[in-house]
């Protein structure tokens, strides 16, 4: 997607509460910003997140997945919709429904998801009690690339969290979702200026890692090759 001279038009996919969409919406309101959010998809009607595109009149869609008979006939009216608002890059935020090979095969590279973990640990659900269970000592969240099975594909980028003593899975949560309010935007923006490359099922920043230290914002972002030790929210990218 290199050399885009327009905003990459942005599907988000949710299913929920929507903050990471709220955060990649506040992202995209700058107007260096290389994306923006053409609709907002929900596979629940009474999805909270659905107000936070209204609120930014953007398109609102709300596509109840337990009225249709099918997988293959809710992906149809997905695809209809992302057809309908012209849509070239889709976000899953939380979306929790499984597409099928098939509609995943024809977003191949073109569709992003977040994570709760340092992928490929601790892919599934409850990421965050699995990571307490083995008394890791970070955990975090990732951005990635779509493929069939569950939370795999080339990784975009990271943000390692550590694991304070006192944490239980709700609080973990709590500070991985923060870093994902800034990580996601971060890789929306290195795919929507073309500077994520894909390899086989390697994607590589620049050719090289990318490093956000913590407490700093997108416009302090510095790309080197080496990473940034473990802290309470060190970022990285490109990793594999």
């Amino acid at each position: 997607m290199a050399g885009l001279t327009t905003p990459l038009r942005t599907a988000v996919l949710i299913s929920g509460r929507g903050s990471n969409l709220a955060a990649l919406i506040r992202a995209t309101e700058a107007a260096d910003f290389p994306a923006e959010i053409a609709c907002v998809i929900s596979s629940r009607p009474d999805a909270p997140g659905l107000g936070h595109g209204r609120d930014a009149e953007v398109a609102a869609v709300a596509l109840d997945h337990t009225a249709f008979a099918s997988r293959d006939a809710f992906d149809e009216a997905v695809q209809a919709e992302l057809d309908r608002h012209e849509v070239d890059f889709i976000c899953l935020a939380g979306f929790m429904r499984l597409f099928t090979a098939a509609f995943v095969t024809r977003w191949h590279n073109r569709m992003i998801n977040i994570h709760p973990s340092l992928l490929p640990l601790y892919p599934g659900l409850h990421p965050q009690a699995q990571a307490l269970e083995d008394r890791a000592a970070e955990s975090g969240c990732t951005v990635h690339f779509v493929r069939h099975a569950t939370d795999t594909g080339p990784i975009i980028a990271q943000a390692r969290v550590a694991i304070l003593p006192d944490d239980d899975a709700d609080r973990l949560a709590a500070r991985i979702l923060a870093a994902e309010h800034l990580l996601y935007p971060l890789a929306l923006r290195l795919v929507a200026e073309g500077r994520v490359a894909i390899a086989g099922e390697t994607a590589r920043v620049d050719g090289r890692g990318l490093v956000l230290p913590a407490g700093l914002s997108l416009a302090d972002v510095r790309v080197g090759s080496d990473r940034q030790p473990a802290a309470d929210a060190g970022f990285s990218s490109g990793t594999g």
